[in-house]
């Protein structure tokens, strides 16, 4: 499978959101296909609009990756898109495929939903943190090219008290790795 160029994430936030489902991240020995993710812009609830400083990367670039830290206890990953103003994809959870014996040593489980499904234990499996912030897509982490085209689904994106009313989260439809309850069908 092909690696993801920064071109591809050049393009307007929902469609990157809705083309990532089914891509596999790549970091060090582990992968794992995302299965779930979630779109923000200059909505109320981007960190483009409430966290400026911090997010200063989600507004000034495209193909970067985007870690910030959240409840003093979990990492978060996003991807910076959109050449013409600022947007991010969070990556809410993932299927893992390859590293499973090291992404159960990272969490502590062997139960393979609990490794990556939710983007704090998606981070803690796959060894991200804040070191990988700003970095460009393609060095410390690398995307596969997704090999056929999943079922999605849509829904309002979990976690989050502002825009809430957005159905800008994108899940494959039935998987079992998909975060949270709130699925619209």
């Amino acid at each position: 499978m092909p690696y993801l160029t920064a071109e591809f994430f050049a393009r307007d936030t929902l469609t990157v959101a809705r083309d990532l489902i089914g891509t596999v991240l790549v970091a060090g020995h582990c992968q794992a296909r995302i299965v779930e993710t979630e779109a923000y812009t200059t909505d109320a609830a981007s960190h483009s609009v409430t966290r400026r400083h911090k997010a200063a990367v989600m507004r000034e670039s495209f193909g970067r990756v985007y870690v910030y830290f959240i409840y003093g206890m979990y990492y978060c990953l996003n991807f910076t898109t959109d050449a013409s103003g600022p947007g991010a994809v969070l990556i809410r959870a993932a299927e893992p495929v390859r590293g499973i014996k090291e992404m159960i040593d990272r969490r502590g489980t062997s139960d393979d939903r609990k490794l990556t499904t939710g983007p704090g234990r998606l981070c803690e499996a796959m060894g991200i943190d804040l070191s990988f912030n700003a970095s460009l897509i393609g060095h410390q982490l690398k995307l596969k090219a997704r090999e056929r085209e999943p079922r999605i689904s849509t829904s309002r994106r979990v976690g989050i008290s502002q825009a809430t009313e957005l159905e800008w989260r994108f899940f494959e439809t039935g998987s079992p790795y998909v975060s949270g309850t709130r699925q619209k069908l």
